[in-house]
């Protein structure tokens, strides 16, 4: 039976946004892109009825597969791999750092609308220096809308609203790169989006070098709040003192009507770390 008529045998769940991956050769490129060895330990999140999970148990030493869904579930334990652990658990609520003593690799093909606070759980927010979750993990392989992986690769110079918030969060703690477009015809049943194959290399070290994070997250928070206004207006609307505001752009020779997304993710560093002056 093939992928198309095994996923139509399911019941799939719109409030679980599942959507199961079809194409047996971005199956395949999943495989390759993860360049799994006789070693490593695979973290699949989101694994559905293991499409996904049958190739990965074939290469890995071990998969850990974390899966909300009860009947999905059922059909996983079907596999009767030796070397699958299936877990019934929210990735959300799931404390990867005790799932097994090394370094994991990460394989998801994620409900679309929990792709932020899937990201900010396994790698923190750009002010979570400690978190467990990332210090566990090598690299992560996400299946995400394609919309949204151009958001994750984005810098200053994109087109139109593509870099903000989602992007930081993805890039300053991981090195982010698309690696393939995935049409909306190879999954069952069809997105209305098109989709992207995501790799994130996950650093030991932020991207920046600062005196206090939470306070470049807090800049970078006001930065894109308001869209519409300059960075000198989201600034001040945010409660940052004014003479400190006017004071750190001329320092930067940034112009108070530049709108943040123009400000690349180095410069906000600068901005925050002035701001506290």
């Amino acid at each position: 039976m093939n992928y198309f008529e095994r996923a139509r045998y399911f019941r799939t769940k719109k409030r679980l946004g599942q959507n199961f991956l079809i194409n047996g050769e971005i199956i395949q490129d999943i495989i390759e892109f993860a360049n799994i060895s006789p070693e490593d330990t695979i973290l699949e999140i989101g694994p559905g009825v293991g499409f996904v999970t049958e190739q990965l148990i074939k290469h890995a030493k071990k998969v850990i597969a974390v899966e909300l869904d009860e009947e999905a579930i059922k059909e996983l334990k079907k596999l009767n791999a030796p070397n699958l652990e299936i877990i019934h658990n929210d990735i959300l609520k799931t404390d990867i750092s005790s799932l097994c003593e090394e370094k994991v690799k990460v394989v998801a093909n994620i409900p679309y609308y929990i792709t932020s606070p899937i990201i900010a759980h396994l790698l923190g927010e750009v002010d979570d220096l400690d978190n467990k979750n990332r210090a566990h993990i090598k690299d992560i392989i996400l299946m995400v809308q394609e919309e949204v992986a151009r958001r994750m690769v984005a810098n200053e110079n994109s087109q139109g609203k593509q870099y903000g918030l989602l992007t930081i969060l993805s890039q300053f703690w991981a090195d982010v790169k698309i690696l393939k477009l995935v049409g909306r015809k190879s999954f069952f049943p069809a997105p209305k989006v098109n989709s992207a194959l995501v790799k994130l290399d996950v650093k030991t070290e932020p991207r920046l070098k600062l005196t206090d994070y939470t306070h470049y997250r807090k800049t970078v928070k006001a930065g894109f709040a308001q869209r519409r206004k300059n960075i000198k207006n989201c600034l001040l609307n945010a409660g940052f003192p004014k003479e400190n505001v006017i004071k750190s752009l001329n320092e930067l020779g940034i112009d108070e009507n530049t709108r943040g997304e123009k400000l690349s993710i180095e410069t906000f560093g600068k901005l925050s770390e002035l701001l506290q002056g």
